[in-house]
């Protein structure tokens, strides 16, 4: 199975492309074995838009392997939270692909997938969490146990703490007495590392690695129980509400003008 995935919750973002049931001869040449998925990621340039660059980047990914869109099994993309522009064109994006070439599709929160780069090495028991920078000086957040199944699968993690948002220090508040992280991996924990070091002295702090090969590796895993969804049911995980809902709200009541008799 092939899966293409798409991350385009940052400026920066990524598009990976997963082969599975890979197989190929022994060096005798007269035994076909299997090989581990070969999985192609490609980071974004954060200075152009997703919208201005997303198709060049998906075929020279595909292009690289000798493969088109067509060739595609599944369609993968974050479904936040993260950028709301670049949530929605990142599933419209795999929506119009997996319509054209009738595929199914799955959306990965951005969250796991994040965790799940760290998770993929470390001990069983072990807590990790995801942050990433909502700005306003908050972040999202989810935290997670690391179990013994395989990497990159939706058993790995148990979730603790779902998606949320928040003032950092008061997400550790939240978090104190129910399992200390030994990780925490993202962007926002880069920018509100004083933060962390303030409370959690021994955790580690991971900057945010290209998701777009742990959101297809987790997409190809559930496909094959089948949990996957047609691409008209994909929908975005804000988990915060838009900037322009809240601007409206709070904003003035206009005045309506009345036309000169």
């Amino acid at each position: 199975m092939r899966v293409l995935a798409l991350d385009t919750t940052t400026p920066a973002g990524s598009v990976a492309l997963i082969e599975d049931d890979v197989e190929d001869v022994d060096a005798a040449g007269d035994r076909v074995v299997r090989v581990a998925p070969v999985v192609t990621v490609r980071g974004g340039d954060p200075t152009r838009t997703h919208a201005a660059r997303l198709p060049a980047e998906i075929l020279g990914v595909l292009e690289a392997r000798g493969l088109a869109i067509a060739d595609v099994d599944l369609f993968a993309v974050a479904s936040g939270p993260g950028s709301f522009t670049g949530l929605r064109i990142g599933i419209a994006t795999i929506q119009g692909l997996a319509f054209v070439h009738r595929r199914r599709a799955v959306g990965v929160s951005t969250l796991e997938a994040l965790a799940h780069t760290v998770a993929a090495v470390r001990a069983p028991g072990e807590i990790v969490a995801a942050w990433m920078d909502a700005h306003r000086r908050e972040v999202f957040s989810a935290r997670y146990r690391v179990t013994a199944a395989a990497p990159f699968t939706p058993e790995r993690l148990v979730e603790i703490d779902g998606p949320a948002v928040g003032d950092p220090a008061a997400t550790l508040a939240r978090w104190a007495g129910g399992g200390v992280p030994s990780v925490v991996a993202g962007d926002g924990a880069v920018v509100y590392g004083d933060v962390i070091r303030g409370s959690l002295a021994l955790a580690a702090i991971v900057d945010p690695p290209s998701l777009a090969g742990a959101i297809g590796r987790l997409a190809l895993a559930r496909a094959r129980t089948g949990d996957s969804v047609d691409p008209a049911a994909l929908r975005p995980v804000y988990v915060r509400r838009p900037d322009a809902e809240i601007a409206r709200e709070n904003s003035p009541p206009q005045r309506s003008r009345r036309t000169p008799g």
